[in-house]
């Protein structure tokens, strides 16, 4: 009996050695069914369409505290979203090709928490390469294939990582040169990830989608491009632009929208941005609302006043924030 004892004694011993073996590192949620295109329309594995719908943070290096666990698992259970999007500003204060090597280690380190607290919490979620004063997405050409290899080896298991290419090329940049541009960005990903979801920008700070209609990137299997707009500013003459793209077969994501004017201030239009939610649902076109943060300007979802980093009540939120995260909720 004695000898029994000792032999179920290293049992457990053993079965406690193999548990923290495998066990030591975070476990993160099943894996979220991989995405496809086909058509116009994101689908799922089975071949159903499948609209994305979520928040983008502000800059990474500016308001780091919104990435955390608590507020990813928050907003996926009382917000109902289901992607986020990492909004990593590639030339502004602190951007990832401007700052120095440390600025750079910090914001890998963050995107690598955002893409963990995401499959946690069962979110998609975007890398987004935010172009924006830089407005041509070739400046910093050689840096992006870079980091683009690198996630995609890093991120290539998981199933829910989606790349966005260049957040809104502008300043009279031409579809030529980002069509050069993402030819070369896209093969960097795909010799390490052959199916993750690639989202191209767009000319004119990601409106110009009937002129990309007419001469998309061909070779590759995936890519979906980038339509932006704010209701206070963009109406009906940019769904036009968008519904041509749509007639064309061009694949549509809006990775970044609000309801105030284009500069992301001034007053709110929700009867414009109510015309843009029919149009989004009626094409099962993904959107994602920017920004969280509680910058002091419209388009930030929470009060200047909040202090709170997950767990918001209504109360905390900007009427924008109020009016998104009702569009969320919607069936």
């Amino acid at each position: 009996m004695k000898r029994r004892k000792t032999w179920i004694c290293m049992t457990c011993l053993l079965a406690v050695m193999f548990s923290t073996l495998f066990y030591s590192t975070p476990i993160y949620a099943a894996k979220l069914p991989a995405l496809k295109v086909k058509g116009t329309q994101l689908v799922n594995t089975k071949g159903k369409s499948v609209q994305l719908k979520g928040v983008s943070t502000h800059g990474l290096a500016w308001y780091p505290k919104y990435v955390n666990q608590k507020a990813f698992t928050y907003m996926k259970k009382n917000w109902k979203i289901n992607v986020v999007r990492l909004a990593l500003y590639t030339s502004e204060y602190n951007g990832y090709c401007t700052g120095d090597a440390a600025n750079r280690k910090a914001l890998e380190k963050k995107i690598d928490q955002g893409v963990k607290y995401a499959t946690k919490a069962g979110l998609y979620v975007i890398l987004d390469w935010h172009i924006l004063s830089d407005g041509n997405p070739k400046t910093y050409e050689k840096q992006s294939l870079a980091f683009f290899k690198k996630m995609a080896s890093k991120y290539k298991k998981y199933t829910n990582v989606l790349y966005e290419i260049c957040n809104e090329p502008n300043g009279g940049t031409s579809w030529s040169d980002i069509k050069s541009y993402a030819k070369k960005v896209v093969k960097a990903i795909r010799s390490k990830d052959k199916n993750a979801v690639i989202i191209i920008g767009t000319p004119n700070w990601s409106q110009d989608v009937d002129i990309v209609a007419k001469s998309p990137v061909k070779g590759y299997k995936n890519l979906m491009y980038t339509l932006h707009f704010y209701a206070g500013t963009h109406g009906e003459d940019l769904r036009k632009k968008a519904k041509t793209a749509l007639k064309k077969g061009l694949p549509l994501f809006v990775s970044e929208f609000g309801i105030s004017d284009a500069s992301g201030s001034g007053a709110l239009n929700k009867t414009e941005g109510s015309k843009w939610m029919k149009f989004l649902k009626s094409n099962k076109i993904s959107y994602i609302g920017w920004n969280l943060s509680n910058k002091d300007e419209s388009s930030a979802l929470l009060k200047t006043s909040c202090k709170k980093t997950t767990n918001w009540k209504n109360g905390d939120l900007t009427p924008w924030g109020k009016w998104l995260v009702s569009q969320f909720k919607k069936k």
